[in-house]
């Protein structure tokens, strides 16, 4: 069943989302909500439930109880292939890159692109090449070559080519997942605006991070999370740094 919206509905409405490992209370009947062309800070300290929500979202756990709809319409994410089918790219903090492999092989790791003569088939590499490069340069970063090893970048530059090859494959949604998280402040500066790129061009962003400070400036709002339980959700202004990390930490409540 679908829900009735005022207008557009939001690229993702998680309701109700409860989530039990045992006797573990992971989630407790938490609402979420991505509007379209937005980016939505998921905050919380540690064991607040932001991954357990995101994993949700992208089909590693089912929930215990609780809908999810996707562009208005309610949806099963039983797998992760699932949620790419629909959109739902994710970039997690481990990036998911091979650092033996090269920057192109990785830009199309499980989605190669395949030249086929009758029964013989073969990787196009010259098309893939083409496609990273010019990816790649569209966001701001030159490589000398696409075959180069993933594991010769730096961790901006990797986080760059997964931010890439996401927006490459058409998300509509793109999760990043501490996409800051150890580097330096020019890699960091340069990973903020990737994310304002991202939104220019359609997509929405869920940014999950504990660090209030790489955020504040990108998110056009922010749902905290703790203990499993939904704060509430704030827009841009609404609240300061230092108000946003009280909420986190439970120094304030609402």
């Amino acid at each position: 069943m679908d829900l009735k919206w005022n207008g557009e509905p939001p690229v993702v409405h998680m309701e109700g989302i409860t989530k039990r490992f045992g006797s573990i209370l992971a989630l407790d009947n938490v609402d979420f909500t991505v509007e379209r062309n937005q980016v939505m800070a998921l905050l919380g300290d540690n064991g607040a439930g932001k991954s357990t929500l995101i994993k949700i979202l992208t089909g590693v756990h089912k929930p215990t109880s609780g809908r999810i709809f996707f562009e208005g319409k309610e949806v099963n994410i039983e797998s992760p292939k699932q949620a790419r089918d629909l959109g739902i790219e994710t970039v997690y903090q481990d990036l998911a890159l091979v650092d033996l492999m090269s920057i192109t092989r990785n830009f199309f790791l499980g989605r190669e692109l395949v030249k086929h003569i009758g029964p013989l088939h073969w990787l196009d590499m010259h098309r893939m090449d083409a496609a990273t490069r010019e990816v790649l340069t569209d966001i701001g970063i030159t490589v000398r070559s696409p075959r180069e090893r993933v594991g010769k970048l730096s961790g901006g530059e990797r986080q760059s080519v997964a931010i890439g090859r996401a927006m490459y494959f058409g998300a509509k949604l793109l999760i990043l997942d501490e996409p800051t998280s150890a580097l330096s402040v020019a890699e960091t500066r340069r990973v903020l605006d990737h994310i304002l790129e991202v939104k220019e061009k359609g997509l929405s962003v869920i940014f999950i991070t504990h660090n209030v400070y790489h955020v504040y400036e990108v998110a056009d709002a922010y749902t905290i999370l703790r203990h499993g339980k939904k704060v509430g959700t704030y827009q841009r202004g609404e609240l300061g740094v230092n108000d946003i990390a009280a909420l986190i930490t439970g120094e304030r409540e609402k």
